[in-house]
């Protein structure tokens, strides 16, 4: 069998600095060497793996389609070599949790809770990313990930942790200048929008036998973190999940006690082959009973 001579890693790096900068002369600068030494670094590079990543177009340097493809996954190498590096030199006696996270999730109620895992389990090690969407735990650096929607992680384990009950809210000096005090109030007032759940106002206003003609209008936001300012700012009332009307409750007005229901919800997955990794264990178990002591599970 051919043996692949691999990149050395300083080419790499010279070649995600010289395609970031689209600068050799910045590239060798940030990386203190000559421009001559990352042509050099480039040139290799090229020859090595066959294809041309960078090319002259009117005196300026380009990445060829090949050198575009090429540095997305350069940089996930390195970025990955980077941390496994940090892991390797902090580790001493520590377990790791790699935890993708739902922004608005992790910002509103995981990290104020967070405290207390850390001293129950302060031999465990927590490295948070946000992450919105589900991913291939095959092929991302992840131990577990908090996540929304419906039961359903191909080759995960998912363990429930809340329900997502959305209830209508506004300010207190809203309520007070245009009057809401019960839903049908709401058929006057602006009434913020969420890009992921567009017809979530539709969908509670029915479930009160109600009929909207104002449901699809009003500003739309793409994040909770979003509309929760706006709605603190007077802008108009919002459909919030409890966790976050809870986390306010000093600023928000509920306007109604009824909740969207919803087959979605909140859950921790993890691969099936980290089931019995300890800082996944420990983590689970901590989350679970986080999330029955808040009363929302």
């Amino acid at each position: 069998m051919s043996h692949i001579r691999l990149p050395a890693t300083g080419s790499l790096i010279a070649f995600e600095a010289a395609a970031r900068h689209l600068n050799f002369r910045l590239a060798a600068g940030e990386l203190h060497l000559t421009p001559s030494a990352i042509s050099q670094q480039i040139r290799v590079l090229e020859q090595q793996i066959g294809v041309a990543l960078f090319a002259r177009v009117r005196q300026r340097v380009l990445l060829t389609s090949a050198g575009e493809r090429y540095l997305h996954e350069v940089r996930r190498i390195l970025r990955d070599l980077r941390e496994v590096t940090y892991q390797a030199l902090a580790s001493g006696d520590k377990e790791w949790l790699n935890l993708a996270v739902v922004p608005t999730f992790a910002v509103k109620w995981l990290i104020p809770r967070l405290p207390d895992f850390v001293a129950r389990h302060p031999e465990v090690h927590l490295n948070i990313v946000s992450r919105s969407a589900p991913f291939d735990f095959a092929h991302e650096a992840f131990d577990a990930a908090i996540h929304y929607g419906e039961a359903v992680w191909p080759g995960a384990q998912l363990a429930h942790l809340m329900d997502e009950e959305m209830t209508p809210v506004c300010s207190r000096a809203l309520q007070e200048r245009l009057g809401i005090y019960a839903p049908a109030d709401l058929l006057r007032v602006p009434l913020l929008q969420q890009f992921t759940r567009p017809s979530s106002w539709n969908d509670w206003f029915e479930h009160l036998a109600i009929v909207p003609a104002n449901a699809f209008e009003g500003p739309r936001f793409d994040s909770f973190n979003m509309i929760l300012e706006a709605v603190r700012a007077g802008m108009g009332a919002a459909l919030l999940p409890r966790f976050m009307i809870d986390e306010a409750a000093d600023q928000l007005v509920r306007i109604s006690d009824v909740c969207l229901p919803s087959r979605r919800g909140y859950h921790l997955a993890w691969p099936t082959a980290k089931s019995e990794l300890g800082s996944v264990r420990k983590f689970q178990a901590w989350l679970s009973a986080q999330a029955s002591e808040s009363g929302l599970d």
